[in-house]
């Protein structure tokens, strides 16, 4: 990362993959019978995603680690490990840019636009909702930890 485009390009990224996971998982739930999961999924994955573009580390590494489980437990494909490789590169580059310091006018973040359905749903939308959903955001991905754990150890004792 040389500028701060650079830096608000690998946000918006991460949130962009972030929203097509979390789709993907919503569909999947409502497909498979099992339509809380999938919006519990969709606000998960969606709102992790919110996050990242906002560069929380949190976010960034909490979605990594869960989407890396699910994919171990759920069955490895080439989309997963693919998912899995794109939501690696996004935890790192929220890390590298939470740290982010502007030392000259080319290193500043650009403007948040607003003036197109894009502009409005990457730039306008997750600065808009973090502030009001960051702490039911902590509170939906406790619950999604909690039950994930649980899950694994229940797998596990069943294994054995």
């Amino acid at each position: 990362m040389q500028t701060g485009s650079d830096v608000d390009y690998l946000g918006a990224q991460g949130y962009w993959v972030c929203t097509a996971v979390a789709v993907l998982a919503c569909v999947v739930g409502f497909l498979s019978g099992q339509p809380i999961t999938g919006v519990v999924a969709l606000l998960f994955y969606y709102l992790s995603g919110v996050g990242v573009r906002q560069r929380s580390r949190y976010a960034a590494t909490v979605v990594l680690v869960l989407y890396v489980v699910d994919t171990l437990l759920s069955g490895v494909g080439v989309l997963r490990v693919i998912l899995c490789a794109l939501l690696l590169s996004n935890a790192r580059a929220t890390w590298i840019s939470a740290e982010w310091k502007p030392e000259s006018e080319e290193a500043k973040l650009p403007p948040r636009l607003g003036e197109t359905f894009n502009d409005k749903f990457v730039d306008t939308l997750p600065e808009w909702l973090w502030p009001k959903l960051t702490i039911p955001y902590y509170t939906l991905t406790f619950g999604v930890l909690v039950v994930a754990t649980a899950g694994v150890i229940v797998m596990v004792i069943r294994h054995h």
